[in-house]
């Protein structure tokens, strides 16, 4: 099946749906100019004075470095969450709330995306599941509780050439430790997931009333397939857009080798107005 082909399969089946499930991993926001972490080169491109330290992302995606050097830790954690926050999401999640609003059951976003793009794009907090978290949230270190809150009142100072926090550590108002982002990270046993649990049963439930699928999946790499397997659970209308690992089983859907907003315009261009 050739290109064009491909995109008309997948018009035809957007047309057809009555709910639309997007499934999101890293790629999605490179067209928002956010950086791409899961090669060395990508991550150390982002963050150059981690380089002089050695670390991958691995490394320092890591809550032990919470404790061994704290400062460090916020210092990746603050920048991303400035940058996030200063980030306007590409034209293609408005062209995904367009389609969506023309079907009876509307959206539900599976990501694995801690950035908070779609909410910051007009989706609603109770139609996403973030199945890593979310940056914009805080926990405990300890798990002391197994509340998270915004971190709105967080405004971390980041020293570009250290990239080492310069403002006082954030603590928890329950037991006084240090915070972290309520993110799944490597490594990582003390995640607070009660946010995520929620919204997995959101959208379980919302799975079980519609009756034609259709799943946009964007950006999502085979590092860390979580969305990937969760796609192909929903197929077979499953359409993969990445322009390096689009391959997916013909009995799940079809793969398309192109960026994300690229091939949301394509799309948009073959759908009814």
């Amino acid at each position: 099946m050739n290109h064009e082909t491909k995109l008309a399969q997948a018009a035809a089946w957007i047309r057809e749906a009555d709910g639309l499930l997007i499934t999101a991993g890293a790629g999605m926001g490179v067209d928002s100019g956010l950086p791409d972490f899961r090669s060395d080169d990508g991550f150390w491109r982002a963050y150059p004075a981690l380089r002089h330290y050695g670390f991958s992302f691995e490394d320092v995606a890591n809550p032990a470095v919470f404790s061994s050097d704290p400062q460090l830790a916020w210092g990746f954690y603050g920048h991303r969450l400035k940058l996030y926050r200063a980030t306007q999401p590409h034209a293609g999640f408005q062209l995904l709330l367009d389609w969506a609003s023309r079907m009876e059951h509307g959206a539900f976003v599976f990501t694995s995306n801690v950035d908070g793009q779609f909410q910051k794009a007009g989706f609603s907090g109770e139609r996403i599941e973030e199945c890593h978290g979310t940056i914009h949230a805080l926990q405990c270190v300890d798990a002391c509780t197994d509340e998270a809150w915004p971190a709105d009142d967080f405004d971390p100072v980041v020293a570009p050439a250290t990239c080492r926090l310069q403002n006082a550590l954030p603590r928890c108002p329950y037991c006084g430790s240090l915070v972290r982002p309520n993110i799944l990270m490597f490594g990582d046993w003390k995640w607070v997931d009660r946010a995520a649990v929620s919204q997995a049963s959101r959208l379980a439930n919302w799975l079980h009333g519609v009756e034609h699928l259709v799943v946009l999946e964007m950006g999502a790499g085979r590092a860390l397939p979580t969305v990937r397997r969760f796609s192909e659970r929903h197929g077979p209308r499953v359409v993969r857009i990445n322009p390096t690992e689009s391959a997916i089983p013909p009995a799940s859907g079809i793969g398309i080798d192109k960026g994300a907003l690229a091939t949301l315009q394509a799309l948009d261009r073959l759908l009814p107005r």
